[in-house]
């Protein structure tokens, strides 16, 4: 019997993910639950699990291609016992498109198949597109009354969406695109962009014609000869295989094609309010340092943006409108009595914003912790869906770039965000003397329909006064 395995939808409302590598071929036999693709969504990079034990029988989708939600992927070759997917009623599982339930039945009967949820699919056998705004990751969590745990929510990962057929299907034809771009993956073309290398003139000895780091590098190295040249408009080569077109086009996709959006979507809906604060950070510093020494803090990361994110949840409590939202269908203002610490970060996919759950209920210790595998996991491009969802207000600590001030975009569905500039050695009047004191900038951007500038400006100055003076806490808590 023959399955096939639909795109899932991943829980995110997202419409499309590019595949980024099969970890499977055809003839391989493999497990429930084995990984067999590595994908990429607008917002993060997911491993997708087998729904069936049993062979692969055809890969539809080839590394390197975006696909929409609910179109098949891959097909296998089960036995009766293998058919239904975990989770999912014998019926559900041998459905055809056409006698498919309707989304609310489908959400009033759904149950879990393995570790998410399958895609809603609607009559024309389509899967239904979910609208959702970019502040929609806010809504999932009201304003709370009662305590909440600190522990982050798991995210829905790699659901199932089943259609059987008759018969195994052949290869996937390719569409017009695919057929005129070069078959790579993404980590190749980034390695053929870097290298000036136009990737119609090297030869794929991968399947099918793909395109392998290997063949680019011997392509770079000269041991390779380049491929007949297109007809169309092909880029010149020097002697040693470096393009010398005058511009480079990249896809918008991905990462960058969803913060381009929410960046847009928030400058033209939130109006702007920026507020700028130099102070003495010399006291922060000297802690910063007696902490590093200390014996509690031994073997942990501590930096200045753990001093500074500790310093923002403080001033967060004594000016709690600036962590809000504004609800415009209930026309209502959203304030949340717990924070999700949003941490931009630049990675090689583009600029993300993971989020601290619960960070307000951290101790020092514990911020340093999460700040420290925040960035690692946002560095390698694992950072899962549900954390990047569901933020409060964010950080961005543009200092690390030498930078000392700027005007930084709400992430969408929040009322402020705080950018830390760099730490510099500058002359200073201190004790009514003039001395070189270590002094940073800060730059507070708010939502001006949430935050009143009193509001705005009572937060920055509390902040300036905790860095500036550490021991100002105890007169705020």
């Amino acid at each position: 019997m023959i399955k096939e395995f639909r795109l899932p939808d991943l829980g995110e409302g997202l419409t499309e993910s590019e595949i980024l590598s099969w970890k499977v071929a055809v003839g391989d036999t493999v497990t429930l639950n084995q990984v067999i693709a590595e994908v990429e969504t607008a917002k993060a990079v997911v491993e997708l699990p087998s729904p069936f034990a049993g062979t692969v029988a055809a890969l539809h989708e080839q590394a390197g291609s975006v696909v929409e939600v609910g179109k098949p992927i891959v097909s296998f070759e089960v036995d009766d016992a293998g058919a239904s997917p975990s989770g999912a009623s014998g019926s559900d599982a041998g459905a055809s498109p056409g006698d498919a339930p309707s989304p609310a039945e489908s959400a009033a009967k759904r149950e879990p198949n393995l570790v998410g949820y399958g895609a809603v699919v609607e009559k024309s056998g389509r899967p239904a597109r979910r609208q959702r705004s970019f502040d929609a990751g806010a809504t999932e969590r009201e304003p709370v009354r009662e305590p909440i745990p600190a522990v982050a929510p798991v995210p829905a990962v790699a659901p199932v969406s089943t259609v059987e057929t008759t018969a195994p299907p052949a290869v996937a034809s390719e569409t017009a695109a695919e057929q005129e771009r070069p078959r790579s993956t993404p980590p190749v073309r980034k390695l053929a962009r870097d290298l000036g290398i136009d990737l119609e003139l090297v030869k794929g000895t991968g399947p099918g014609g793909l395109i392998t780091r290997s063949d680019v590098q011997d392509f770079a190295s000269g041991s390779q000869a380049q491929v007949s040249a297109p007809e169309v408009a092909p880029a010149a080569v020097s002697a040693v295989g470096v393009s010398t077109e005058r511009e480079t086009r990249t896809p918008i996709k991905g990462v960058r094609k969803f913060t381009a959006a929410a960046m847009v979507q928030s400058a033209f809906t939130a109006p702007h309010v920026t507020e700028f604060l130099t102070v003495d950070v010399t006291p922060t510093m000297e802690l910063l340092t007696r902490l590093k020494a200390s014996r509690e803090f031994a073997g942990y990361k501590l930096t200045p943006l753990t001093i500074a994110a500790k310093a923002v949840l403080i001033a967060l409590r004594r000016n709690p409108s600036l962590n809000s939202r504004w609800d415009d269908g209930a026309q209502e203002i959203v304030q949340f009595n717990y924070v999700n610490l949003g941490i931009a970060a630049a990675t090689p996919r583009g600029l993300t914003v993971p989020n601290i759950k619960d960070a307000d209920r951290m101790t020092l210790l514990e911020l340093s912790t999460a700040l420290s595998a925040l960035t690692d996991t946002a560095r390698s491009g694992k950072t899962s869906p549900a954390d990047l969802t569901g933020g409060t207000i964010s950080i961005t600590n543009i200092g690390v770039f030498g930078i000392d001030a700027g005007t930084p975009i709400l992430n969408p569905g929040e009322a402020a965000i705080v950018a830390l500039g760099s730490v510099r050695k500058a002359p200073w009047v201190h004790n009514d003397e003039l001395a070189v004191r270590q002094v940073i900038s800060l730059s507070l951007s708010f939502d001006h329909r949430l935050v009143d500038g009193e509001q705005g400006s009572k937060f920055l100055a509390d902040l300036g006064a905790i860095l500036s003076d550490p021991a100002t806490v105890m007169t705020m808590i």
